[in-house]
């Protein structure tokens, strides 16, 4: 990847709302409700993300891609640098 693409998806990353994000899903998580994801933390929380249909291996992968994909683009930049 080149450092501007790099970039390009720090900048989405960065423009979306802070991480932690947490999913939970209907029967697996809690009893009753709809599936949603928990953004923030919680002294920080405006936004969840609240899902009408969807497959809770997708939104479990929403979830973890916003948790993770910071930190494996500052170990792609790390990892490029000792090159």
């Amino acid at each position: 990847m080149t450092e501007l693409e790099l970039k390009n998806i720090m900048e989405i990353c960065n423009k979306a709302t802070p991480s932690p994000w947490t999913s939970y899903i209907e029967g697996r998580d809690f009893d009753s409700g709809s599936n949603f994801i928990m953004t923030g933390e919680e002294e920080k929380r405006d936004y969840d993300i609240e899902f009408i249909s969807i497959k809770p291996e997708d939104q479990d992968f929403i979830a973890m891609a916003r948790n993770v994909i910071p930190l494996l683009v500052d170990e792609i930049i790390k990892l490029k640098r000792d090159q």
